[in-house]
C-alpha cells in the first residue's frame, strides 16, 4: 500500500491550558510532509501525550488544585472542539482523571495510541494540518497555574499508490460531513 520515503521521526507541539472548561487549540503543520501531486502522505505510527504543570517539574495535581479531568485529542480535520471516539477525523486521544487524594488515572482512554511500526501499520494523513484540542475541568487559576500538554507524533513520510491516496482523500473528505 505504501512505500516509505523516510525513517520514523517525531513531530512535537505543546498546548498550554490556562482556563477551566474552555477548549484550547494548537496545530501541527504538515504542509512540508504531505504532497498531493506526488501522492505523499504522513504515516502516523504512534501519538503520546506528556502532561506537566506550570513548569516542567510541577506535578499535574499541583496545577489542577483539586479533582478534575483533563482531555486532549488530535484530529486531521478542524472540528472546532472535542469529538466522539467514532469520528473518522480522530487520530489520537487521551483522558486523565485526578481526584482530591492526588490519585491519577487514565480512565478508559488509554494512551499512548500505537499503530505499529511496520510498513503498512499506521494512520495515514493526507491533510495539511493536525488539530489539537485540550481541556481541563480543574485548574488552580487563583495561583496562576497552567497545564501543559505536549503531543508527540511519531511518523514517517510515505508514497501511496494513486488508488490508495484517492481512497484516503475521499475518506477524509467524507469524514468532514
Amino acid at each position: 500500500m505504501a512505500t516509505k520515503k523516510t525513517s520514523m521521526f517525531t513531530l512535537t507541539e505543546r498546548v498550554t491550558i490556562s482556563a477551566v472548561n474552555t477548549d484550547t487549540f494548537a496545530t501541527i503543520d504538515l504542509a512540508s510532509y504531505v504532497d498531493v501531486g506526488d501522492r505523499q502522505a504522513l504515516q502516523v505510527h504512534s501519538v503520546d501525550f506528556i502532561i506537566q504543570g506550570t513548569t516542567a517539574t510541577e506535578g499535574v495535581n499541583t496545577a489542577m488544585g483539586g479533582s478534575g479531568a483533563l482531555t486532549c485529542q488530535v484530529t486531521d480535520l478542524n472540528r472546532g472542539g472535542s469529538v466522539f471516539a467514532d469520528d473518522r477525523a480522530l487520530v489520537a486521544s487521551m483522558q486523565l482523571i485526578h481526584d482530591t487524594d492526588a490519585f491519577l488515572s487514565q480512565n478508559t482512554d488509554l494512551y499512548p495510541d500505537n499503530y505499529g511500526k511496520g510498513s503498512d501499520d499506521g494512520r495515514y494523513v493526507v491533510n495539511d494540518q493536525l488539530y489539537i484540542t485540550a481541556q481541563t475541568k480543574a485548574l488552580d487559576t487563583g495561583n496562576n497555574k497552567t497545564i501543559n500538554v505536549t503531543v508527540r507524533v511519531n511518523a514517517s513520510i510515505v508514497s501511496l499508490t494513486a488508488k490508495d491516496f484517492m481512497a484516503i482523500a475521499i475518506q477524509s473528505t467524507a469524514a468532514d460531513n
